[in-house]
């Protein structure tokens, strides 16, 4: 799939005691008729996109984080920038949807939002090129890599600090079809901007990070690689409302409980 101009927006919605897929034309969301992860196009008209509610847009078998891809997130933390991409992984049960709230554990009391572009796998993709990676990704979508910072720094693996239940939003859709390589990404806590950055500003491509993790593993369709996060990130208190904005993407809507 070449990547050029946005061709579609993907949803996953509940309907009835289903979740199915559909794409959203302005305010309004139509049934999928296909595969998502091959031939597609669009049905007929299902409801008002305010009437919906939207699911992780996704059911990944893998969640690839990325550290430190911008070289102003690895200073605000102190951190050496790694040469090579730094990946590793955030439990899929993690995912939740647009408009669906972060639960804070009870002795949670240092965690952090991230605000991050997200590439979703569109198909089998094993010791891939850089060159050849675009043709392997789906679409992209907002991300927010919540995190718990004691716990991050308290173990060698961040598995833990980044994988409770409800610590990552996806969505509030999949953009089919956008060049990733110079969007505009921004995080706003109540409502106040928080991080400002592009992707142009990635150390390593969207493109480059599906490459090097499909050679360390076999990417299926449906798993998703968060490509890193731009300076900016903060603590979140229970009650706040955070946002994650891409160009040429949308919005994504949390609550924090």
């Amino acid at each position: 799939m070449s990547v050029g101009t946005l061709t579609a927006r993907l949803v996953r919605f509940e309907r009835g005691v289903e979740a199915v897929y559909g794409v959203v034309e302005g305010d309004e969301v139509f049934a999928l008729i296909g595969d998502p992860f091959g031939t597609f196009e669009r049905g007929p008209r299902v409801a008002p996109l305010e009437e919906t509610r939207l699911l992780p847009p996704v059911l990944p078998s893998k969640v690839i984080l990325t550290g430190y891809n911008y070289a102003g997130h690895a200073e605000e933390l102190a951190k050496k920038q790694p040469e090579d991409p730094l990946i590793f992984l955030k439990a899929p049960s993690a995912l939740v949807g647009d408009s669906d709230p972060i639960v804070l554990p009870d002795g949670a009391e240092n965690v952090s939002y991230e605000g991050e572009l997200v590439a979703v796998i569109g198909k089998r993709c094993a010791r891939v090129s850089p060159q050849e990676a675009p043709a392997y990704v789906l679409g992209y979508t907002c991300g927010n890599d919540v995190t718990d910072r004691d716990l991050q720094k308290r173990d060698v693996q961040y598995a833990r600090a980044k994988s409770f239940d409800s610590y990552g939003p996806i969505g509030p859709w999949i953009a089919v079809g956008i060049d990733p390589s110079d969007l505009r990404i921004v995080s706003r806590q109540n409502g106040q901007v928080r991080q400002d950055s592009r992707t142009s500003l990635l150390i390593h491509s969207a493109a480059a990070l599906v490459s090097w993790a499909s050679h360390a593993m076999t990417l299926l369709p449906g798993d998703v690689i968060f490509t890193g996060t731009p300076k900016g990130v903060g603590k979140v208190e229970r009650g706040d409302e955070l946002e994650v904005e891409i160009e040429g993407i949308g919005t994504l809507r949390n609550p924090v409980r």
